[in-house]
């Protein structure tokens, strides 16, 4: 397993079932209280009871388990629901004072099983970051994935990004592509921001045409981009999933990155320097005929006021700005 198989839960389930090993997901799909996992959550079982990602803390995972391989042993589905008016939820271990309802559905053909075929479109599409909800009815099993445009409940989760139960009785499952992280500049701080933003679920990309800096010995098993930032930008092609922070401070290599990320819809652009710096960017955009709205847009000095003095201090700064902005908006 790798750093990243916690965000590849319904590829690891299918290559479970593939290899002939049963396999089974298990996914949050509603929560009350201080519930320590959100709906979309999801724990990936194989037929040895071996687990990839999570459903709660820790609290209840061993019961998923045993429930998952019953539903593999008989087909058929389970809606579990776990809280601290349960007896089982005590016994299970959940203390967090919340309650969570959890979807079982065991991978196979036949009966109400999550037909292979389904889950293999499901992956192949994340594999090519297109959007898209899953849907699964809990009275009747019926399950459909559906793109955008297609279905107005499945837009609006879509637009918030929030996996959840509809009135009608259906669970819809956001599948919106892997959030990225850009990154201008192979400098000191790039390299604490890239591990933190990989935990966090990110994929890094650096780009520095600095061979000096940009190197594998200083980045090692970092995807880096020696082309000019500009290029390199046309051909990553930010998406709506995408935050770009610029770190070189330096004007011919920030600003074609600059230009490139204000002329898509990157959902973040932080960039590093002084205020003073800021002010003289802030005029070489202005007389390039940058709008002032797009100029806005610019989250710079880059990070929230923390304190932060070192490269690492600094980088959780910029993660936690982003994480601000992605959940809350700018």
């Amino acid at each position: 397993m790798t750093a990243a198989d916690h965000d590849r839960i319904p590829e690891i389930a299918l290559d479970w079932h593939r290899a002939g090993r049963g396999a089974a997901l298990a996914t949050v799909v509603e929560t009350w209280g201080s519930a320590p996992r959100q709906a979309g959550s999801q724990l990936a079982i194989s037929g040895a009871g071996d687990i990839m990602g999570s459903v709660s803390g820790g609290c209840v995972e061993g019961a998923v388990v045993t429930e998952a391989l019953e539903a593999m042993a008989d087909g058929v589905p389970r809606l579990l629901t776990y809280g601290v008016s349960d007896d089982s939820a005590f016994a299970v271990g959940l203390a967090c004072g919340g309650t969570i309802r959890v979807l079982v559905e065991p991978v196979g053909e036949g009966g109400h099983r999550l037909p292979p075929d389904l889950l293999g479109d499901l992956v192949a599409a994340r594999a090519a970051r297109l959007t898209l909800g899953y849907t699964v009815t809990l009275d009747g099993w019926v399950r459909s994935l559906v793109a955008p445009g297609q279905d107005g409940s499945v837009d609006a989760r879509l637009r918030s990004d929030k996996s959840g139960m509809e009135q009608d009785g259906r669970f819809i499952a956001v599948q919106n592509p892997p959030l990225r992280l850009i990154v201008v500049g192979a400098v000191h701080i790039a390299q604490p921001l890239l591990s933190m933003a990989r935990a966090c679920g990110y994929a890094p990309t650096l780009i520095d045409p600095r061979g000096a800096f940009g190197s594998a010995e200083r980045f090692p098993g970092e995807v880096i981009l020696d082309d000019w930032p500009d290029e390199a930008m046309t051909a990553l092609a930010p998406d709506a999933r995408t935050a770009v922070v610029t770190l070189t401070h330096d004007s011919k290599l920030d600003d074609p990155a600059i230009l490139a990320a204000l002329a898509s819809p990157c959902f973040y652009l932080g960039c590093l320097g002084s205020t003073r710096t800021h002010a003289k960017r802030l005029d070489r955009l202005r007389n390039a005929g940058v709008p002032k709205a797009d100029i806005a847009r610019i989250h710079a000095p880059v990070g929230l006021d923390i304190g932060a003095k070192t490269p690492a201090e600094i980088a959780v700064s910029i993660l936690a700005q982003i994480t601000l902005t992605l959940r809350r908006g700018a």
